[in-house]
């Protein structure tokens, strides 16, 4: 069972990991290994025992907002981190994909944010995620732009975007209904 609830301090290595993975491995996937620290910054040394690193980390993933999704064994398999009408980061461990926890996230924050009275929601969807954010309602803003990463990286993204005001929550499943 996955339960989706507000980040806490102790997840910080945890997230941190999480989104070095995901983000090594979807976005730095054709790069060389010699040119993935340059991309990575500071989340090259996530898994690091250095104190200094890992209070780095948790600075860095530091969001007004970060919602996670853990298994019953207390593991992080998803986060996501956003401010009230934009999406930083959402990350699903690739064990879980296709088990609709992007999607608890995403629906979690979006009613979230609806009943603060949040209109629109956008997001600089990287390549690789533009078919899910899409299923989810989501929609082209512009043509595919460059995003800054660490000192020395960008890379392609898809910004979008998806109204929310009029957006009705998800209700569960009613057989006979």
């Amino acid at each position: 069972m996955i339960q989706v609830r507000p980040f806490q301090e102790q997840d910080s290595t945890q997230v941190g990991i999480l989104i070095a993975d995901c983000f090594s491995q979807y976005n730095l996937e054709q790069m060389e290994q010699t040119e993935k620290p340059a991309y990575l910054g500071p989340f090259y040394n996530v898994r690091s025992s250095d104190p200094a690193h890992k209070q780095q980390i948790a600075i860095l993933i530091q969001a007004p907002i970060i919602l996670v999704a853990q298994n019953e064994k207390g593991q992080i398999c998803a986060v996501l981190r956003a401010t009230h009408d934009r999406i930083l980061t959402l990350c699903v461990h690739d064990f879980y994909f296709f088990q609709n926890i992007g999607r608890q996230l995403l629906e979690e924050y979006e009613l979230r944010m609806h009943k603060k009275g949040v209109d629109n929601v956008k997001v600089a969807a990287p390549l690789y995620s533009i078919a899910f954010y899409l299923r989810m309602g989501y929609k082209r803003s512009t043509g595919i732009r460059n995003t800054l990463t660490f000192p020395n990286g960008s890379l392609p993204c898809q910004p979008m975007k998806k109204r929310i005001a009029a957006a009705q929550p998800n209700l569960p499943f009613q057989e006979g209904v």
